[in-house]
């Protein structure tokens, strides 16, 4: 069985950082595009970044762009979402993922495995 989880998650004022990592079970790792997305209260599931198996292709959605960094660590089967700069708009439950196949990095059906999400809140 593969497991995603999350951590890092918490309250944090507007221009803050935080840092969230998803801790991966499965035994290929290496073999998945991770990804992140995160709802909003009201809202629905929206892509926030992506990564390639090897870590040299990223992807992120346009709100985030030059906030966020998406990165992993195959060795210790980790995936990151360092996030900066946050704003209250940035509040939202976020979910990582894995997928062992697909062609859309943002199109969240392609994804296989889900972490339980972690919530960030970002006070003005």
């Amino acid at each position: 069985q593969v497991q995603l989880v999350e951590s890092g998650g918490g309250l944090v004022q507007a221009g803050g950082s935080l840092r969230l990592s998803c801790a991966v079970s499965g035994r290929t790792f290496s073999s998945y595009n991770m990804g992140w997305f995160r709802r909003a209260p009201g809202e629905e599931r929206e892509f926030v970044a992506a990564i390639s198996w090897s870590g040299g292709s990223t992807y992120y959605t346009d709100s985030v762009m030059g906030r966020f960094t998406i990165s992993r660590d195959n060795a210790k089967k980790t995936v990151y979402l360092q996030m900066n700069s946050l704003r209250p708009e940035d509040t939202a439950v976020y979910y990582c993922a894995a997928r062992t196949y697909g062609t859309e990095y943002d199109n969240a059906y392609e994804y296989d495995h889900w972490g339980q999400g972690a919530q960030v809140t970002v006070s003005p």
